[in-house]
């Protein structure tokens, strides 16, 4: 089930997972909480197991103190100073310890935006792997998968969102942003369950 680094994904385009800030600053007890990660965390560990070796992990890395920032992201790091470099405990930005054994095949590229595009590292890891298709998981859906889709959409990138690997601290932009997913992209991004992705990626179907 080894997709490794050139090996056979069962993707039409040379398939990456890219797996959003699945990071303890965001588990159910983090100062950030995402409560149902939990539920998303063993369908993104079976993407990542089944796409080994060709998985790109991205972790959110805040600014150092609001006066490193600009514009509304100074705003922001007043409002959230206490989750700084500054004050916040380094360990938060790890990946939560069911994924850690998982990033030892993959890469993980830090980012300080939403979109895992603006860390200019993840186009050089993409073009290293010949990346034509994105498979999407992690967090959050309406937040900073829905930026990171929409970049690569923007890019010419076919997007495959794992509609269960997916999570939200909100139901409602969950519920919203795959409906986007669905009706107003249905040409550039296709949902599927964790299921469905991996029946079709070992029948070669996806």
């Amino acid at each position: 089930m080894d997709g490794g680094a050139g090996g056979d994904t069962g993707c039409r385009g040379r398939a990456v997972h890219l797996c959003l800030d699945m990071q303890r600053l965001f588990s159910p007890g983090g100062p950030w909480p995402t409560p149902w990660m939990v539920n998303s965390l063993p369908n993104i560990a079976a993407v990542a197991e089944r796409f080994a070796g060709r998985t790109v992990f991205t972790r959110f890395i805040p600014a150092r103190d609001p006066g490193t920032e600009i514009g509304t992201w100074r705003d922001y790091y007043r409002r959230w100073s206490a989750l700084t470099l500054e004050r916040l405990d380094p360990s938060l930005l790890e990946l939560v310890d069911e994924l850690k054994p998982l990033a030892r095949f993959a890469r993980v590229v830090d980012k300080r935006r939403f979109s895992a595009f603006s860390a200019p590292r993840l186009a050089e890891v993409l073009n290293g792997h010949g990346a034509e298709t994105l498979i999407v998981t992690g967090a959050e859906t309406d937040m900073c998968v829905l930026a990171s889709v929409m970049d690569a959409v923007d890019r010419g990138y076919r997007v495959v969102v794992v509609e269960d690997a997916v999570c939200s601290s909100s139901d409602e932009g969950h519920e919203a942003a795959l409906t986007l997913y669905r009706t107003r992209f249905a040409q550039q991004i296709e949902t599927l369950t964790t299921q469905a992705l991996l029946e079709r990626a070992e029948a070669r179907a996806l």
